[in-house]
């Protein structure tokens, strides 16, 4: 039976189904040795070859891994890691170079595959979590369920109430792939600290938004030193430092499923409301 690429790979662990969206457009996947460049692109797991960046992918829940467990859709084992990406770490599977990669610092013995939930950029540190389970990362990541990522960020510069105000309603900025004018809405954001230099901000995103943070600061006068994502629905940081990982348990993948469901329903029932 086939079903969309992006589903399947996501179910087989090669990336998040958007990030697999991106890879067919860029020319890097190929189907029974054909590329694909457009989408939809549909396949059947049981009968097509698939090979990502020249590599052969295993599909079908033909998997190895070690650790985590419970939830997630398609058949093979689950892994499930919470990690404090160090600034200078890419949250990306396809090295360039001698970049370093979030699944880098996994233990060389785990031979599972696990791909980041949403992006951190290089110049960013913080909570990432790493899964091969393609549902959760879609519930985690996807704008429509809508659940919350805390970040903290140290920039230059008094921010002021005024300033403030104007960053929750939203700052214009030019889309860098299109040149058009986009509006950027940062979601909830507080002053945690203020010095004569320097002002550390909280912000809480419901959407995917970290990577305009910086250019919307630096639109105002205030450049981003240090961001760091603290929390990401119920998972924080505690007692990991940077570089460390650790294993999720089972009732916190639970829980991590149970999060998206409910704020897909939230946000469902919001928008009736507004009908």
């Amino acid at each position: 039976m086939k079903e969309r690429i992006q589903k399947i790979l996501g179910n087989a662990g090669v990336a998040s189904r958007r990030n697999i969206e991106e890879m067919v457009r860029q020319g890097r996947i190929s189907v029974n040795g054909k590329s694909v460049m457009d989408l939809p692109v549909l396949i059947d797991p049981e009968k097509d070859r698939v090979v990502v960046d020249g590599e052969p992918i295993k599909l079908g829940g033909q998997r190895r891994g070690g650790g985590g467990g419970g939830g997630g859709s398609g058949g093979g084992r689950r892994d499930y890691f919470l990690l404090n990406k160090p600034k200078g770490v890419y949250s990306t599977n396809v090295a360039q170079g001698a970049q370093v990669r979030a699944i880098d610092l996994l233990p060389k013995t785990f031979q599972g595959r696990v791909y980041p939930v949403g992006r951190l950029d290089a110049e960013s540190s913080g909570l990432l979590l790493l899964t091969n389970d393609g549902e959760l990362t879609n519930q985690l990541t996807h704008p429509r369920y809508g659940v919350a990522k805390v970040y903290r960020a140290v920039v230059d510069g008094n921010v002021t109430p005024a300033e403030l105000q104007e960053l929750e309603k939203g700052i214009w900025l030019a889309d860098p792939r299109t040149g058009r004018g986009m509006k950027v809405e940062l979601g909830k954001i507080r002053i945690g600290k203020r010095t004569r230099d320097k002002t550390i901000l909280e912000l809480e995103m419901r959407e995917g938004r970290n990577r305009e943070f910086r250019r919307v600061l630096a639109q105002m006068g205030h450049k981003v030193r240090e961001l760091v994502r603290i929390r990401m629905g119920p998972m924080t940081l505690e007692g990991l430092n940077p570089g460390q990982f650790r294993e999720l348990l089972s009732r916190e993948v639970k829980a991590l499923h149970k999060l998206g469901q409910r704020e897909h329903e939230k946000k469902e029932a919001a928008e009736l409301l507004e009908k």
